[in-house]
């Protein structure tokens, strides 16, 4: 081969070869974009590298996985990379964001907050604002809206479809613990309760829902009063059997839960003029079910709500020094249960 082509063809590689390590070097100092919010980035335990560079692609993070991955290779940090919640921004390049995951600088801007189970709006309210997480009522004011009125703007939010005019976000306020950033909005705690609700209300429940001729809304107004009722899973399925047995006879619940809602206290015993409230929360003087959730119910009251255990019990109570669920089949039964263990 003559030594001119040859000459030819090394100038060619050379030149081939420093514009690939130009677009590279460019590809892994140039952010993805230069406007857009933090994003909330997981990564799972396991995940490898290919499905890491994946997941930032799809969320606008990178430009390039080949970049990202050729990077995380070329300075051996592939290995490294470590799980967790991490706070990161569109305006971070390649390096900055290997940097960031290989030392594991996860949750830096975040804080952890719990959500209790049979909490109300006011109870996360009050949390909230205890903590300084957010101003006074913010959450609440948000929370407190009608639905119909709220621009939730989060994915698949038809669970909310059923739900009548009238109703706010009592009940789909999810209950479990969340990492949020320090600078959350009240609006961004909301909306991540609500996705966390869409998850775990899954198709298999949702069918179920639609079988029995139920809607979301109901089971979850069932589920808050049965939430507020009873403590361990295998209780709660037979009240909740109990519960739906007396509407389908036109019974009226007669639920302690929806009194302490309307009085907002809890009382070992209600008395015969509590049950005498005017409110269309009584369940003493009104059949079927309350207007709407009287507080957010967990997973084991919502499954309870869809799936009862339908027993021979007919009235309960609940001990106020085991909290153990004493059921009976008879009134008189009941009644000398109350005179035992209601003391």
């Amino acid at each position: 081969m003559p030594l001119k082509i040859i000459k030819y063809l090394l100038i060619s590689v050379a030149i081939i070869l420093i514009t690939v390590c130009f677009l590279y070097w460019r590809g892994i100092t140039t952010p993805a974009g230069s406007l857009g919010r933090d994003t909330q980035f997981i990564i799972g335990k396991g995940q490898s590298v290919n499905q890491i560079s994946q997941n930032l692609y799809d969320a606008g993070l990178i430009k390039s996985k080949f970049n990202f991955e050729a990077y995380a290779w070329l300075t051996k940090q592939e290995t490294k990379i470590k799980s967790g919640e991490y706070n990161l921004s569109p305006n971070l390049t390649i390096r900055e964001i290997v940097k960031i995951l290989a030392a594991g600088e996860a949750l830096s801007k975040e804080r952890k907050i719990t959500i209790v189970e049979g909490w109300n709006i006011n109870d996360i309210n009050k949390y909230l604002q205890d903590n300084t997480i957010v101003l006074a009522n913010q959450f609440s004011d948000i929370a407190k809206s009608r639905i119909k009125n709220q621009e939730l703007r989060i994915k698949n939010p038809e669970f909310l479809g059923d739900a009548p005019p009238s109703a706010n976000l009592e009940g789909y306020l999810f209950p479990d613990t969340y990492r949020i950033f320090k600078d959350a909005a009240a609006e961004d705690i909301v909306k991540k309760m609500l996705i966390n609700f869409n998850d775990k209300l899954t198709d298999e429940m949702r069918n179920e829902i639609a079988r029995q001729g139920r809607t979301i809304y109901e089971i979850v107004t069932m589920a808050s009063i049965i939430e507020k009722e009873v403590r361990t899973p295998e209780d709660i399925k037979i009240v909740s059997g109990i519960f739906w047995d007396r509407i389908k006879y036109g019974q009226s619940l007669e639920s302690c839960a929806t009194l302490a809602y309307i009085l907002g206290v809890n009382k070992e015993q209600y008395s015969i003029e509590d049950t005498k409230i005017d409110s269309p929360y009584n369940t003493y003087r009104n059949p079927g079910l309350p207007p709407g959730p009287i507080c957010n119910p967990g997973l084991n009251a919502i499954n309870a709500a869809i799936y009862p255990q339908y027993t021979e019990y007919n009235y309960f109570l609940n001990r106020q020094d085991t909290g153990e669920t004493i059921f009976s089949k008879t009134l008189d039964e009941h009644n000398r249960n109350k005179a035992k263990y209601l003391k």
